[in-house]
């Protein structure tokens, strides 16, 4: 994942002719390098991140092919590009997903189970699913995310009908509880979707941008207070997450293990890319946001005030990564972290 965010910005700069001085794969020490051209090319202890060095980013470069040289729009273009690749390699790996699917699930009722609570609230078969609690419904993905963080007791949700929308306000629905939490216990089936090669691209196409909205959503809700640090995954817990995930798995066979850490490397590329485009110091959403005010300004903002931004930015990012990462520890030892 981080190889191919790097890569992203690697080979937009190239295009745009910016020099590439250092491409590297970890932080820290350097275990081994090449020189090729202009570029070395270096792998480093850290396995914790990466870094594509180009002529004058950081500093002001009198070197023709200086990132700092070239148009405001090639600047913007490559600092975008390393997410961009992240949530393409999302992408991918749902499409190898899917493409073992004989079929993919439609957000269209089918069928009910014996006293279903969402047949009792008035849903019918035919009906299609058009939001839960006001969070659009586009695909079967966005229907799993949304009745799952539902409130059993008490959930809106509206359905296509004969070309109609009808709205069904503050339905209770059958709950299951998991570790303490109630979860909305589904009690109905959709109609399947033929596979062809049209359905498939279109399935992975509407999945991945499910999971795009599915990180946004999840981001916005952190900041509203919906979610506590409890609920946040770094390197530690992340690690602990997959190989859950691997013994899960492989309880069944080879492929299912495998194919679980292909689903959580989807999610993973996904929040990588998505949480790289938010505007804050230090990211690339910030760097592509000081780029949109330099195309308004029609000239570079001060490099001194780019670069205090950035360290503060830096250090708060490092900071709440050491915070959370103390709290994944504390979450695997106790079964709680730093939000209770």
């Amino acid at each position: 994942m981080i190889f191919i965010h790097e890569f992203g910005h690697f080979f937009t700069a190239k295009m745009c002719g910016v020099r590439i001085n250092e491409f590297a794969i970890g932080m820290g020490p350097t275990l081994f390098h090449t020189q090729k051209g202009d570029t070395k090319y270096s792998l480093r202890l850290l396995p914790i991140g990466g870094f594509c060095a180009m002529e004058g980013e950081d500093e002001n470069s009198d070197d023709t092919h200086a990132f700092n040289k070239k148009p405001v729009w090639q600047k913007m273009l490559i600092v975008v590009m390393g997410a961009v690749m992240n949530i393409v390699l999302g992408l991918v790996l749902m499409m190898i997903l899917l493409g073992q699917q004989s079929a993919f699930n439609s957000t269209t009722i089918a069928a009910f189970t014996k006293n279903s609570a969402f047949q009792a609230a008035g849903m019918r078969i035919g009906d299609k699913f058009v939001s839960v609690d006001h969070y659009h419904i586009s695909g079967d993905k966005d229907l799993s995310f949304a009745l799952a963080t539902a409130n059993p007791s008490s959930v809106d949700i509206a359905v296509k009908r004969d070309n109609k929308t009808l709205t069904f306000n503050d339905v209770k629905l059958h709950s299951q509880t998991v570790s303490g939490k109630k979860y909305v216990s589904l009690d109905f089936y959709v109609a399947p979707i033929h596979k062809n090669f049209g359905t498939l691209i279109a399935k992975s196409c509407q999945d991945t941008v499910s999971v795009v909205r599915l990180v946004w959503y999840s981001l916005i809700s952190m900041l509203s207070g919906k979610y506590s640090l409890n609920d946040m995954a770094g390197p530690v817990g992340a690690a602990d997450v997959i190989g859950q995930a691997v013994t899960a798995g492989l309880k069944q066979n080879f492929l299912a293990g495998l194919n679980n850490v292909i689903y959580i490397m989807t999610m993973f590329t996904v929040n990588l890319g998505v949480f790289n485009l938010i505007p804050f110091p230090a990211l690339d959403g910030g760097k592509f946001f000081l780029f949109i005010i330099e195309a308004i300004r029609r000239k570079p903002i001060n490099e001194k005030y780019v670069g205090i931004v950035d360290t503060v930015g830096f250090a708060l990012l490092m900071g709440f990564m050491l915070i959370v990462t103390y709290s994944d520890i504390l979450r695997i030892a106790t079964g709680k972290g730093l939000g209770g």
